[in-house]
């Protein structure tokens, strides 16, 4: 006879995020500790088997996975009112029964991350602006600002999750974030992003 195995029991709820087109999906289980994973399509989330099965849903168009939250982006033609329900008890159920957020050989790559020996005062300046200040705001909206680069005054950051695509990420950017680094940081003349 198989012992029973009891699911140890999880909770999901939903938040807001400034881009309606995304939801923030907060579980009490820590799904990526201390980086971020922003999957754009089906064929970019083979190393994650809860993304792969969340792009089985018609209307997901992306999966954003981040310490214990997913945000999922919509096709504009749905309601979240219609399948915040069953994406609420499809993350709960999967995280229940312990299926894998990622592959074991899973390692998320983000090299731009943390200051490096090779980073000039500038850049870290930089980089510990966007850590102290923008990124725990940021993630509390579903999202992920990364410093990508910095050339002759202008910073690039790669807007993730539902930063990317959202209509008021341009206001953000420009009134909140360019405003911060130059007043912190006086060599930066611009901020620019691309989103992931």
């Amino acid at each position: 006879m198989q012992p029973e195995t009891t699911a140890v029991p999880v909770t999901v709820y939903t938040e807001m995020t400034p881009n309606p087109e995304t939801m923030k999906f907060v579980t009490d289980r820590m799904l990526l500790q201390g980086n971020s994973v922003d999957f754009t399509d089906p064929a970019s989330a083979v190393q994650s088997p809860l993304a792969v099965e969340l792009f089985g849903f018609p209307f997901v168009r992306g999966v954003f996975i981040m310490n214990n939250f997913v945000t999922l982006t919509k096709t504009t033609d749905t309601e979240w009112s219609d399948v915040i329900p069953s994406m609420r008890v499809f993350i709960k159920n999967y995280l229940e029964n312990g299926k894998p957020v990622f592959l074991e050989n899973f390692k998320p790559t983000n090299p731009n991350a943390t200051t490096s020996k090779d980073d000039s005062d500038v850049v870290k300046n930089i980089k510990e602006m966007l850590d102290n200040y923008v990124k725990p705001a940021v993630e509390m909206d579903g999202g992920a600002i990364q410093f990508k680069s910095y050339d002759n005054g202008r910073v690039t950051l790669l807007l993730q999750g539902s930063c990317s695509g959202c209509p008021s990420s341009m206001v953000t950017l420009k009134s909140g974030i360019e405003g911060l680094l130059k007043r912190m940081v006086p060599e930066v003349t611009e901020v620019v992003a691309e989103a992931i």
